[in-house]
């Protein structure tokens, strides 16, 4: 099974990845796993990188399609190459939302660091990954299962407080910019102006932007975010995508009105 997994990941380009014992991690959500009909044994925890260049009004996650999309494609191919294995085996993938704490799987891994903004930091694409996890009934030895190593921090540089725009990683703030542009409803003029000030329609990226660990990220190797990438969301843009082009999206969970909004706020200078 170490071989099958070594190549599966091999085959999608995914270099860091590590095997843990479910009862290291940190548990967060026990209600998920008490709702699957098998008991976790073993979690296998990934990094899938995302960068693929700068962008100009949007979270660099965002510009391409919804990263949710290719952690259960990974996901699902991974289970199905364990599978061809141990036909019998019960996994299951997550991403975003898991029974575990995956921040804390990933760095227990020995996957990265731990960024004073809350982010896992990569040795090689810095905090531009996202995190993936699947949960198996496979006694961990049997998938070369390694002991938790002790977590790594940044080096507290301050870097990433002093370009936080609303204060929050100084804990002067009640929410970061990210939050707000995908917050429903109106905004204050106040945070309609910190937008327009960081010219952003979706998300925010400047505590990664300052971050030594992401001075000189590399291009992610996986081809899912390459395809159909946008460096700059505009109206016309938007009122291209059909339905199903839009759900596509990563700036699609909150609805086409708050997105529009964004684009309006923006325009309004």
């Amino acid at each position: 099974m170490k071989d099958t997994l070594r190549n599966y990941f091999s085959s999608q380009n995914i270099e860091y990845y590590a095997v843990l014992p479910y009862s290291a991690c940190r548990e967060i959500n026990p209600g998920i796993m008490q709702r699957e009909d098998f008991t976790p044994k073993s979690v296998i925890v990934y990094l899938l990188p995302y960068y693929t260049g700068e962008t100009v009004n949007l979270s660099r996650y965002a510009a391409s399609l919804d990263y949710h999309i290719a952690l259960r494609e990974c996901a699902d191919g991974l289970i199905s190459a364990l599978r061809t294995v141990s036909p019998d085996i019960r996994a299951k993938g997550y991403g975003d939302h898991s029974p575990i704490s995956e921040v804390s799987a990933a760095l227990i891994a020995g996957l990265g660091a731990i960024g004073d903004n809350g982010l896992i930091l990569n040795e090689k694409y810095g905090s531009y990954v996202f995190i993936g996890d699947v949960v198996t009934d496979i006694p961990p030895e049997l998938l070369g299962a390694i002991e938790p190593r002790e977590v790594m921090t940044c080096h507290h540089c301050g870097a990433c407080k002093r370009a936080c725009p609303t204060g929050i990683l100084r804990a002067e703030g009640q929410d970061c910019l990210s939050a707000i542009t995908q917050r429903k409803g109106d905004l204050t003029e106040e945070e309609k102006g910190i937008m327009r000030e960081y010219n952003t329609a979706w998300g925010c990226d400047l505590c990664q932007s300052v971050c030594p660990y992401n001075r000189d990220p590399a291009i992610t190797p996986i081809d899912f975010f390459h395809r159909e990438r946008i460096s700059e969301l505009t109206r016309d843009l938007l009122d291209s995508m059909d339905k199903s082009s839009f759900m596509r999206r990563a700036f699609a969970w909150r609805g086409r009105k708050t997105v529009e909004r964004n684009l309006d706020i923006l325009s309004d200078k």
